[in-house]
């Protein structure tokens, strides 16, 4: 337990390091939020002055970040002067679409990449192994951006899949079925362009270390001793390439989160990526730190889950963990 310990602490300082930076960053920022009420002669320097002051943006950068850290202990991150509602609530009803998007497509990327890796590791040199090779270096080339961009153009101009939202004009009209298979329907083109640009890097990564361990002497051993290819790979392969598949686990989380962001807004998916853009633009400033702040913890938990996974998997971090203690 001492193992999980010590990553939970580390992430809670990465995250405490994180809303430092989010704070100095937002302070190095030009302009503020109320910028255009200063060139409207309607409103006096006096108004804005107490709204600054009901808001609290006149005390000092490290007394606002003292007050929004306690506020923060107890779920409060503070008030959206553009929505003019509590940051918090705000933010949750977006990050529950960014959750689905994300763990969608992580669900698919990883179901389709470890057999294709896993696959082309054990074809090595064969037609699918090059297929797969030249498509994933291809992906892995092409800016996301362009990628996306071109999807949403094909799905658009052919009418695939519904382009903007995450339902219909109608969907309230729609039966508990159809309402699933609509929002099914909105969320298939962000998911394909997700699984698209990350798979082809995990992948690659699962057909590195299956080779590596196709390599090692105890598999050609076992082959020597005519184990079936398919009890050498699932059996005695497999589980040893798992751990730095299981690694990548975490960083691939975060991957799709940082991709997610960028998907939702060329896709408009109503997540956290559209709102933190339009917070950024209007310099709603704990709007934009709390979406920061969720993308961390969104993070930091698929780094937990990894960490546990790995536990699970390999004994000698729970020896060593052991030992640690």
């Amino acid at each position: 337990m001492s193992y999980l310990v010590r990553r939970l602490v580390r992430g809670i300082l990465l995250l405490a390091g994180v809303s430092v930076l989010c704070f100095l960053f937002t302070e190095m920022a030009p302009g503020s939020f109320f910028d255009e009420m200063r060139v409207n002669p309607q409103i006096s320097p006096e108004t804005i002055a107490g709204l600054r002051a009901q808001h609290g943006l006149d005390q000092p950068l490290v007394v606002r970040y003292g007050r929004w850290v306690k506020s923060a202990l107890h779920a409060d991150l503070g008030y959206s002067i553009a929505y003019n509602t509590p940051v918090a609530p705000l933010l949750w009803s977006r990050a529950k679409n960014t959750l689905l998007l994300t763990l969608t497509a992580m669900v698919l990327t990883w179901g389709i990449s470890l057999p294709l890796g896993l696959w082309a590791a054990a074809k090595r040199g064969g037609v699918l192994d090059r297929a797969i090779t030249v498509i994933s270096s291809l992906l892995i080339a092409v800016p996301e951006i362009v990628i996306a961009l071109a999807l949403l153009a094909t799905a658009a101009r052919w009418r695939l899949t519904p382009v903007g939202g995450m339902v219909s004009s109608n969907f309230e009209e729609l039966s508990g079925w159809e309402q699933f298979r609509d929002v099914v329907a909105h969320l298939t083109l962000p998911v394909v362009i997700l699984v698209l640009c990350e798979s082809a890097v995990i992948v690659r990564h699962v057909r590195a270390s299956v080779l590596e361990v196709l390599g090692a002497s105890y598999v050609q051993t076992a082959r020597g001793l005519g184990i079936s290819r398919g009890r050498l790979l699932f059996r005695h392969v497999l589980p040893v390439a798992a751990n730095p598949a299981i690694s990548l686990f975490g960083f691939s989380l975060a991957g799709l989160i940082s991709g997610s962001m960028l998907v939702e807004v060329i896709c408009g998916w109503p997540g956290l990526g559209p709102l933190v853009l339009d917070a950024t633009f209007s310099r709603d400033l704990y709007v934009v730190i709390g979406g920061i702040m969720f993308s961390a913890l969104f993070m930091l938990g698929g780094n937990m889950v990894a960490d546990i996974m790995l536990m699970v998997s390999d004994p000698r971090i729970r020896t060593g963990a052991a030992d640690a203690g």
